[in-house]
């Protein structure tokens, strides 16, 4: 049996116009990387979408952008520190979209000021994941193709026939 490699990627960013599709590029190359050619898609359109809303809205146009792959979810999240910076007013639209088209998304605010945005995208059946060759198991490298034509060695010799020792002793 193989099982799936976990994978992460860590990615800072100050974000401008011409930054948003130098991102996506770099995230696309990672999930290539990853053999998850299937979520390119999904997961640079939702970044595009939530760069472009921080570019437009935010003072503080530092963020963070984190990719998880467990072997079936890819969960990307976007923080940032900038307090001015509302989810439910300026991303809404922004956040409409990813709901759309992701499998959960949410939105979290830690104690210290910040917000991580996040959304996750699973990996349908029949895709191709990136697989760990678990060490070989013990097996026989030449085994018999039929039966033995040689006769089993006796282990005991017939008895004869005027030998009446252990009919005696019954």
């Amino acid at each position: 049996m193989k099982t799936a490699v976990p994978c992460y990627y860590h990615l800072d960013v100050e974000v401008s116009p011409e930054r948003v599709g130098q991102v996506s590029r770099i995230l696309a190359a990672h999930l290539r990387y990853w053999d998850l050619d299937n979520l390119v898609d999904p997961v640079c359109r939702g970044a595009e979408l939530l760069l472009h809303a921080i570019d437009q809205h935010a003072t503080d146009k530092h963020t963070s952008i984190e990719m998880w792959w467990n072997g079936q979810h890819l969960i990307t999240a976007f923080g940032d520190d900038d307090p001015d910076l509302r989810p439910d007013q300026d991303l809404r639209s922004a956040l409409a979209d990813i709901a759309a088209m992701s499998d959960g998304w949410g939105c979290c605010a830690p104690d210290t000021g910040s917000k991580i945005i996040w959304f996750s995208q699973r990996a349908r059946a029949g895709e191709r994941v990136p697989l760990v060759p678990l060490p070989p198991e013990p097996f026989l490298s030449t085994g018999l193709t039929e039966p033995r034509r040689h006769r089993v060695a006796v282990l005991a010799a017939p008895v004869p026939a005027g030998d009446t020792t252990l009919e005696g002793r019954r």
